[in-house]
């Protein structure tokens, strides 16, 4: 098994690691998440909506932000779900997964660029929506995906590697908690890899 120390990196450095925010990172259309509700009789309405503020890292090459997160199961009633979101949110404190519920990121990825080699432990749907990406394991897999192809990582040490020289490409995910993954009696937890300082551990593998 490679070392992922060792793992392609065509375009970091480290002198700036820490995130910025609120820094649109690409010239990629700014997303807005809409959540629906209820009125007092009853009927579907439009809640409330709210744009992609990114947080960038990596000198502003990788920018990721939160679109929404729940708890399993979520509880919808008196928009208790929607309280525990912006309370997560304003804690500080999420990681990569939100221990016992979902994430859903928006992700960002500069040019030639390739993120950090990392490991969660949940399950992710990545779906490309922008551009083309590489899916890097550390095996030395890799597999180009296109925009609606979707990766199925499953607690997988791996990275993304956007192929463009000129343009930005974007993913969107959801990540979901899952239970400890175990391989020949050896524990695979969260190893956030380089240049991830400033970002929360997710506390799901203690």
């Amino acid at each position: 098994m490679d070392d992922p120390a060792t793992m392609p990196s065509s375009s970091t450095s480290t002198s700036s690691r820490k995130p910025t925010t609120n820094q649109l990172s690409s010239n990629l259309p700014g997303p807005t998440a809409y959540l629906t509700g209820h009125n007092a009789s009853g009927k579907a309405i439009i809640h409330s909506s709210h744009p992609v503020q990114w947080n960038n890292y990596d000198d502003d090459k990788l920018a990721m932000k939160e679109a929404y997160t729940t708890t399993f199961p979520a509880d919808l009633s008196n928009d208790a779900d929607i309280t525990a979101h912006q309370e997560k949110l304003a804690s500080g404190k999420l990681g990569l997964v939100s221990s016992g519920g979902t994430v859903l990121r928006y992700v960002d990825f500069a040019p030639d660029y390739t993120c950090m080699m990392h490991r969660t432990q949940s399950v992710d749907y990545g779906i490309v929506v922008e551009g083309e990406i590489e899916s890097i394991l550390d095996s030395g897999e890799t597999q180009l995906m296109g925009r609606g192809d979707v990766m199925v990582q499953r607690a997988t040490m791996h990275a993304w590697r956007n192929p463009s020289k000129t343009e930005w490409a974007r993913m969107i995910f959801c990540l979901q908690d899952c239970q400890p993954v175990f391989i020949n009696g050896e524990r695979f937890g969260e190893d956030l890899g380089r240049g991830t300082e400033g970002l929360p551990r997710s506390g799901n593998d203690a």
